[in-house]
Protein backbone atom coordinates (compact mmCIF):
# COMPACT_ATOMS: atom_id res chain seq x y z
CA UNK A 1 0.00 0.00 0.00
CA UNK A 2 1.11 3.72 -0.24
CA UNK A 3 2.76 5.32 2.43
CA UNK A 4 0.25 6.81 5.44
CA UNK A 5 1.12 10.43 5.72
CA UNK A 6 0.08 13.81 5.12
CA UNK A 7 -3.74 15.51 5.32
CA UNK A 8 -6.28 13.28 5.86
CA UNK A 9 -9.48 14.71 6.78
CA UNK A 10 -11.75 13.39 9.46
CA UNK A 11 -14.99 13.23 7.52
CA UNK A 12 -18.32 14.39 9.19
CA UNK A 13 -21.03 11.61 7.89
CA UNK A 14 -24.10 13.47 5.95
CA UNK A 15 -27.14 12.12 7.51
CA UNK A 16 -30.46 13.01 6.58
CA UNK A 17 -33.77 13.26 9.13
CA UNK A 18 -33.99 9.32 9.18
CA UNK A 19 -30.14 9.09 9.99
CA UNK A 20 -29.07 7.55 6.61
CA UNK A 21 -26.44 8.10 4.59
CA UNK A 22 -26.88 11.27 2.73
CA UNK A 23 -24.42 9.55 -0.19
CA UNK A 24 -24.38 12.30 -2.84
CA UNK A 25 -23.48 14.84 -0.04
CA UNK A 26 -20.83 12.49 1.28
CA UNK A 27 -19.22 12.26 -2.07
CA UNK A 28 -19.07 15.91 -2.80
CA UNK A 29 -17.57 16.14 0.61
CA UNK A 30 -14.82 13.56 -0.58
CA UNK A 31 -14.50 15.39 -4.29
CA UNK A 32 -14.18 18.79 -1.93
CA UNK A 33 -11.32 17.18 0.37
CA UNK A 34 -9.84 15.62 -2.62
CA UNK A 35 -9.95 18.49 -4.96
CA UNK A 36 -7.77 20.37 -2.70
CA UNK A 37 -5.08 17.63 -1.95
CA UNK A 38 -5.98 15.49 0.55
CA UNK A 39 -3.84 12.44 0.83
CA UNK A 40 -6.39 10.63 2.34
CA UNK A 41 -9.46 10.37 4.48
CA UNK A 42 -10.62 9.19 7.97
CA UNK A 43 -14.06 7.63 7.76
CA UNK A 44 -16.51 6.83 10.57
CA UNK A 45 -14.51 8.69 13.53
CA UNK A 46 -15.24 11.10 16.29
CA UNK A 47 -15.96 14.10 13.87
CA UNK A 48 -18.10 11.00 12.07
CA UNK A 49 -20.05 10.30 14.73
CA UNK A 50 -19.23 6.87 14.24
CA UNK A 51 -19.76 5.21 17.41
CA UNK A 52 -23.61 6.77 17.45
CA UNK A 53 -24.23 5.21 14.02
CA UNK A 54 -25.74 2.01 13.18
CA UNK A 55 -23.33 -0.96 11.54
CA UNK A 56 -25.53 -0.72 8.28
CA UNK A 57 -24.20 3.22 7.69
CA UNK A 58 -20.82 2.37 8.85
CA UNK A 59 -20.40 0.21 6.74
CA UNK A 60 -22.29 1.98 3.50
CA UNK A 61 -20.11 5.14 4.49
CA UNK A 62 -16.81 2.91 3.97
CA UNK A 63 -17.85 1.44 1.10
CA UNK A 64 -18.73 4.81 -0.95
CA UNK A 65 -15.60 6.62 0.69
CA UNK A 66 -13.36 3.43 -1.12
CA UNK A 67 -15.40 3.52 -4.20
CA UNK A 68 -15.06 7.37 -4.92
CA UNK A 69 -11.88 7.69 -3.59
CA UNK A 70 -9.13 8.37 -6.57
CA UNK A 71 -6.21 5.93 -6.73
CA UNK A 72 -3.16 6.93 -4.07
CA UNK A 73 -5.29 8.00 -1.87
CA UNK A 74 -5.42 6.16 1.72
CA UNK A 75 -9.13 5.41 3.29
CA UNK A 76 -8.66 4.97 6.91
CA UNK A 77 -12.11 3.41 8.41
CA UNK A 78 -12.28 3.75 12.28
CA UNK A 79 -13.64 0.79 13.53
CA UNK A 80 -13.67 1.35 16.83
CA UNK A 81 -17.44 0.46 18.43
CA UNK A 82 -19.13 0.31 22.19
CA UNK A 83 -19.71 -4.06 21.34
CA UNK A 84 -15.59 -5.39 20.66
CA UNK A 85 -17.77 -8.13 18.47
CA UNK A 86 -18.98 -5.27 15.99
CA UNK A 87 -15.27 -3.80 15.92
CA UNK A 88 -14.19 -7.01 14.57
CA UNK A 89 -17.43 -7.41 12.53
CA UNK A 90 -16.13 -3.62 10.90
CA UNK A 91 -12.97 -4.42 10.60
CA UNK A 92 -13.33 -7.78 8.22
CA UNK A 93 -15.62 -5.46 6.22
CA UNK A 94 -13.57 -2.46 5.68
CA UNK A 95 -10.72 -4.86 4.38
CA UNK A 96 -12.92 -6.53 1.90
CA UNK A 97 -14.18 -3.11 1.08
CA UNK A 98 -10.78 -1.99 -0.18
CA UNK A 99 -9.40 0.45 3.33
CA UNK A 100 -5.88 1.00 3.21
CA UNK A 101 -6.02 1.17 6.97
CA UNK A 102 -8.29 1.10 9.65
CA UNK A 103 -8.05 2.50 13.48
CA UNK A 104 -9.94 2.45 16.67
CA UNK A 105 -10.52 4.66 20.01
CA UNK A 106 -9.91 1.94 22.89
CA UNK A 107 -12.60 0.83 24.03
CA UNK A 108 -14.73 4.06 26.47
CA UNK A 109 -14.65 3.22 30.28
CA UNK A 110 -12.03 0.81 29.75
CA UNK A 111 -9.25 1.89 32.57
CA UNK A 112 -7.00 -1.35 31.81
CA UNK A 113 -3.88 -1.32 29.75
CA UNK A 114 -3.76 -4.94 29.63
CA UNK A 115 -7.45 -4.70 28.18
CA UNK A 116 -6.90 -1.98 25.93
CA UNK A 117 -3.73 -4.05 24.53
CA UNK A 118 -5.87 -7.19 24.10
CA UNK A 119 -8.25 -5.29 22.34
CA UNK A 120 -5.91 -3.62 20.11
CA UNK A 121 -4.15 -7.08 19.51
CA UNK A 122 -7.12 -8.62 18.51
CA UNK A 123 -8.70 -6.14 16.06
CA UNK A 124 -5.59 -5.61 14.32
CA UNK A 125 -4.75 -9.48 13.11
CA UNK A 126 -8.53 -9.74 12.69
CA UNK A 127 -8.58 -6.82 10.33
CA UNK A 128 -5.09 -7.68 8.47
CA UNK A 129 -4.63 -4.00 7.54
CA UNK A 130 -2.22 -1.84 8.59
CA UNK A 131 -3.59 -0.22 12.07
CA UNK A 132 -3.47 2.93 13.81
CA UNK A 133 -4.16 3.05 17.49
CA UNK A 134 -6.14 6.18 18.62
CA UNK A 135 -4.57 8.15 21.44
CA UNK A 136 -6.71 10.46 22.94
CA UNK A 137 -5.70 11.09 26.60
CA UNK A 138 -8.56 13.43 27.17
CA UNK A 139 -11.14 10.28 26.56
CA UNK A 140 -9.88 7.45 28.44
CA UNK A 141 -6.65 7.53 30.49
CA UNK A 142 -5.98 3.55 30.01
CA UNK A 143 -2.94 4.80 27.80
CA UNK A 144 -0.81 6.82 30.46
CA UNK A 145 2.88 6.45 28.96
CA UNK A 146 4.83 6.89 26.12
CA UNK A 147 6.11 3.23 26.86
CA UNK A 148 2.93 2.25 26.86
CA UNK A 149 2.18 3.91 23.84
CA UNK A 150 5.81 2.29 22.16
CA UNK A 151 4.41 -1.23 23.33
CA UNK A 152 0.53 -1.12 21.49
CA UNK A 153 2.95 0.06 18.53
CA UNK A 154 4.98 -2.78 18.85
CA UNK A 155 1.74 -5.33 17.78
CA UNK A 156 1.91 -7.03 14.58
CA UNK A 157 0.30 -4.90 11.94
CA UNK A 158 0.36 -1.83 14.44
CA UNK A 159 1.80 0.69 11.66
CA UNK A 160 1.72 4.35 14.34
CA UNK A 161 -0.93 6.29 15.83
CA UNK A 162 -3.36 9.10 15.81
CA UNK A 163 -2.07 11.29 18.37
CA UNK A 164 -5.02 13.55 19.71
CA UNK A 165 -2.98 15.85 22.21
CA UNK A 166 -1.04 19.11 22.81
CA UNK A 167 1.84 17.09 24.28
CA UNK A 168 3.93 17.15 21.34
CA UNK A 169 7.08 16.60 23.13
CA UNK A 170 6.21 12.99 23.68
CA UNK A 171 4.62 13.33 19.68
CA UNK A 172 8.14 13.44 18.96
CA UNK A 173 9.37 10.50 21.28
CA UNK A 174 7.25 8.16 19.25
CA UNK A 175 8.44 9.72 15.77
CA UNK A 176 11.96 9.27 16.66
CA UNK A 177 10.87 4.91 17.89
CA UNK A 178 10.11 5.34 14.10
CA UNK A 179 6.30 5.11 14.16
CA UNK A 180 4.00 6.90 12.04
CA UNK A 181 2.17 9.60 13.92
CA UNK A 182 -0.81 11.96 12.59
CA UNK A 183 -1.61 14.89 14.46
CA UNK A 184 -4.64 14.99 16.15
CA UNK A 185 -5.21 18.67 17.65
CA UNK A 186 -5.78 20.85 14.77
CA UNK A 187 -4.72 23.77 16.09
CA UNK A 188 -1.36 22.72 16.39
CA UNK A 189 -0.62 20.95 12.85
CA UNK A 190 1.95 22.97 12.01
CA UNK A 191 3.83 23.00 15.29
CA UNK A 192 2.94 18.81 15.52
CA UNK A 193 4.79 19.21 11.63
CA UNK A 194 7.97 20.53 12.81
CA UNK A 195 7.91 18.26 15.72
CA UNK A 196 8.07 14.76 13.19
CA UNK A 197 4.77 14.64 12.47
CA UNK A 198 3.94 12.39 9.10
CA UNK A 199 0.71 14.36 8.61
CA UNK A 200 -2.51 15.38 10.03
CA UNK A 201 -5.90 13.77 10.62
CA UNK A 202 -8.78 16.34 11.98
CA UNK A 203 -12.28 17.85 11.84
CA UNK A 204 -11.76 21.29 10.66
CA UNK A 205 -10.51 19.82 7.67
CA UNK A 206 -13.48 19.15 6.38
CA UNK A 207 -13.83 23.24 6.02
CA UNK A 208 -11.04 24.72 5.48
CA UNK A 209 -9.04 21.45 3.40
CA UNK A 210 -6.76 23.37 1.24
CA UNK A 211 -5.69 25.11 4.43
CA UNK A 212 -4.35 22.15 5.83
CA UNK A 213 -2.65 21.05 2.83
CA UNK A 214 -0.87 24.33 3.04
CA UNK A 215 0.97 24.05 6.07
CA UNK A 216 1.81 20.48 5.05
CA UNK A 217 2.85 21.24 2.22
CA UNK A 218 4.86 24.74 3.59
CA UNK A 219 6.17 22.23 6.03
CA UNK A 220 7.87 19.37 3.65
CA UNK A 221 9.91 22.74 2.32
CA UNK A 222 10.59 24.51 5.12
CA UNK A 223 8.19 27.56 4.91
CA UNK A 224 7.53 27.57 8.32
CA UNK A 225 6.43 31.27 8.42
CA UNK A 226 3.85 30.36 5.20
CA UNK A 227 2.64 27.46 7.91
CA UNK A 228 2.30 29.34 10.75
CA UNK A 229 0.37 32.01 8.54
CA UNK A 230 -1.84 29.15 7.51
CA UNK A 231 -1.83 28.00 10.80
CA UNK A 232 -3.42 31.37 12.16
CA UNK A 233 -5.95 31.22 9.88
CA UNK A 234 -7.65 27.50 10.56
CA UNK A 235 -7.33 28.92 14.66
CA UNK A 236 -9.53 32.19 14.11
CA UNK A 237 -12.16 29.50 12.31
CA UNK A 238 -11.28 27.20 15.31
CA UNK A 239 -11.86 29.74 17.87
CA UNK A 240 -15.30 30.94 16.32
CA UNK A 241 -16.83 27.26 16.20
CA UNK A 242 -15.74 26.15 19.51
CA UNK A 243 -18.37 28.69 21.01
CA UNK A 244 -20.96 26.06 19.48
CA UNK A 245 -21.42 22.49 19.19
CA UNK A 246 -18.81 21.51 17.09
CA UNK A 247 -20.25 18.86 15.03
CA UNK A 248 -23.59 20.51 14.41
CA UNK A 249 -21.49 23.46 13.71
CA UNK A 250 -19.50 22.05 10.90
CA UNK A 251 -22.32 20.55 9.44
CA UNK A 252 -24.28 23.95 8.98
CA UNK A 253 -20.50 25.75 7.15
CA UNK A 254 -21.13 22.98 4.86
CA UNK A 255 -24.54 23.39 4.31
CA UNK A 256 -24.10 26.76 3.65
CA UNK A 257 -20.91 26.42 1.32
CA UNK A 258 -22.82 24.06 -0.73
CA UNK A 259 -22.85 20.65 0.62
CA UNK A 260 -26.03 19.72 2.40
CA UNK A 261 -24.65 17.64 5.54
CA UNK A 262 -27.97 16.93 7.00
CA UNK A 263 -28.27 16.63 10.66
CA UNK A 264 -26.48 15.27 13.47
CA UNK A 265 -26.99 12.36 16.14
CA UNK A 266 -28.62 13.40 19.29
CA UNK A 267 -25.15 12.80 20.99
CA UNK A 268 -23.81 15.48 19.05
CA UNK A 269 -26.36 18.21 19.91
CA UNK A 270 -27.60 20.50 17.36
CA UNK A 271 -27.64 24.42 16.80
CA UNK A 272 -30.29 26.14 18.16
CA UNK A 273 -31.85 29.18 15.65
CA UNK A 274 -29.89 31.60 17.21
CA UNK A 275 -27.04 29.79 17.16
CA UNK A 276 -27.03 29.35 13.62
CA UNK A 277 -27.45 33.26 12.85
CA UNK A 278 -24.59 33.84 15.54
CA UNK A 279 -22.19 31.64 13.69
CA UNK A 280 -23.42 32.21 10.13
CA UNK A 281 -22.60 35.86 11.18
CA UNK A 282 -19.19 35.28 12.51
CA UNK A 283 -17.91 32.70 10.26
CA UNK A 284 -19.15 34.15 6.88
CA UNK A 285 -15.91 36.48 6.66
CA UNK A 286 -14.08 33.36 6.21
CA UNK A 287 -16.30 31.57 3.53
CA UNK A 288 -17.76 32.01 0.11
CA UNK A 289 -21.48 31.12 0.93
CA UNK A 290 -23.72 29.91 -1.41
CA UNK A 291 -26.89 31.82 -0.65
CA UNK A 292 -28.25 33.83 2.11
CA UNK A 293 -30.72 30.69 3.55
CA UNK A 294 -29.60 29.20 6.59
CA UNK A 295 -29.39 25.69 6.90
Amino acid sequence: MQTLSGILPALVTPLNADGALMRVSFEKLLEKVFDAGATGVYVCGQTGEGLHLPMSVRKEAAEVACRFSPAARNIVVHVGAHDPADALELAVHARKTGAHAISSLPPLGTTSFAAVRQYYESLAQTGELPFLVYYYPHLTNAIGSVEQILDLCSIPNVAGLKFTDFDLYRLSLIRRAGHIVFNGRDEVLAAGLLMGASGGIGTFYNLLPEAFVGVYEASRTNRWEDARALQARINTLIEIVLRFPVIPSVKAILGWSGIDCGSSTPQSGALTSQQGQELRAAVEPLFEFQSAAMA
